[in-house]
């Protein structure tokens, strides 16, 4: 019952933070430890009645805690001794710990590679652990004024030298009111969102016709539980060719009420300036409940502590990249795909302007034609009769 309280509250938040529209947004890097080896980026969104809090690191598997607050004042606490311990347990709290209302984490574990060898099928190469990846100080991209951070790594050993000359990268972007972001796919966000994009760049693929699968998994604590959408419509100025959304929403068990989400179009570019061209295939495979145990990011421990393993679900979800031949990537070995994350129902597009003037002409024409015609019909029929003399 609390629990369904707690997220009842969420929703109201939220409404009321949406009818606001704007929050003051701010970002720490590492709050309370003077030393750059670990990476923790605290981003809090502030409205007039509550508080979203967006908590990112690299210990361990890179990760995102995202915490709604019913409290503007509510305020992250770290206990750094016990956070780089090997139990982290209760080393990351949220102070009045009462104020909080919901809690969520997604974490980026594993990027996969595979060709599509003909005829023996498909041939898979090890697999890149992200929780064994060396990340450089995210503090040297750290941009206050745009709300802008950039999480770049390299795996810790690289035997194969895929990456001697390339990395991956999560882009990270705060957002303090409603838009649209400028780059291609040009997602919709709110002010209760961020943007994470996830860059492959300069990595050598292993075979000729390389392609790679992100896997993505998130963490709900008892109450709600993650479904997967997908939008189609026939909108497509923002994101030209892309007509699909999908959609990662947690659910209240108890009711309908969407309490977070990840949302992106399908679609990766292969491009630093993307253009429609430059698109490259995005599928979603099936989302399914986490057999391979625990993800391997530290703070998602400090958080919930012994919950992950017990009262938790933890789903998992791989995001694929490029088409049968994986020409795109080969040819630039380039390749970014961005997602929203945040809070409530995830942003919904309306039909644009644009696209609303041409289903009118398209629509209103036929329609035109057809009553012009009635009506020169008409008048030619009351020509004719009309040259008839009256018979006495």
């Amino acid at each position: 019952m609390a629990a369904a309280a707690g997220l009842a509250l969420l929703t109201a938040l939220l409404a009321a933070a949406g009818a606001e529209r704007d929050r003051k947004v701010s970002m720490q890097y590492n709050p309370g430890w003077d030393n750059s080896s670990v990476n923790l980026l605290h981003v809090q969104a502030v409205g007039p009645r509550d508080s979203l809090h967006y908590v990112w690191s690299s210990i361990g598997a890179p990760a995102v805690l995202l915490v709604a607050t019913q409290s503007p004042s509510s305020a992250l606490r770290v206990n750094w001794s016990r956070l780089l311990s090997p139990s982290p347990a209760g080393a990351i709290w949220i102070e009045p710990p009462d104020s909080v209302v919901y809690s969520t984490a997604v974490v980026f574990t594993k990027l996969f590679e595979f060709s599509e060898a003909k005829p023996s099928g498909e041939l898979f190469y090890p697999t890149y652990d992200l929780a064994e990846f060396s990340w450089d100080s995210l503090n040297h991209t750290l941009n206050h004024t745009a709300l802008t951070a950039e999480l770049r790594g390299v795996p810790a050993t690289d035997p194969g030298g895929g990456f001697s000359n390339g990395s991956l990268a999560f882009r990270i972007t705060a957002y303090e009111s409603s838009g649209r972001a400028e780059r291609l796919p040009s997602l919709l966000h709110t002010a209760d969102s961020s943007q994470v994009e996830f860059v492959l760049a300069g990595v050598a693929p292993r075979g000729n016709s390389s392609r790679f699968v992100l896997e993505v998994a998130t963490v709900e604590e008892a109450g709600a539980v993650r479904r997967l959408r997908a939008q189609r419509s026939i909108d497509d100025e923002y994101t030209p060719t892309i007509f699909e959304v999908l959609s990662l929403v947690a659910e209240s068990q108890n009711s309908s009420s969407t309490l977070g989400f990840l949302q992106w179009k399908a679609t990766a570019y292969g491009s630093r300036s993307p253009r429609r061209e430059d698109s490259i295939q995005c599928r979603a495979q099936g989302l399914h409940e986490a057999s391979w145990g625990l993800p391997v990011a530290t703070i998602l421990q400090a958080y919930f502590g012994n919950s992950l393993g017990s009262t938790c679900t933890i789903s998992a979800l791989n995001v694929s990249f490029g088409g049968e031949e994986g020409e795109v990537y080969r040819e630039k070995r380039y390749l970014s795909w961005s997602v929203l994350l945040g809070f409530g129902e995830p942003p919904r597009d309306t039909f644009s302007p644009l696209v609303i003037s041409i289903t009118a002409v398209a629509l209103g024409t036929p329609l035109a034609m057809l009553l012009l015609g009635s009506c020169v019909l008409l008048l030619a029929q009351r020509r004719r009769y009309s040259e008839y003399e009256p018979i006495n």
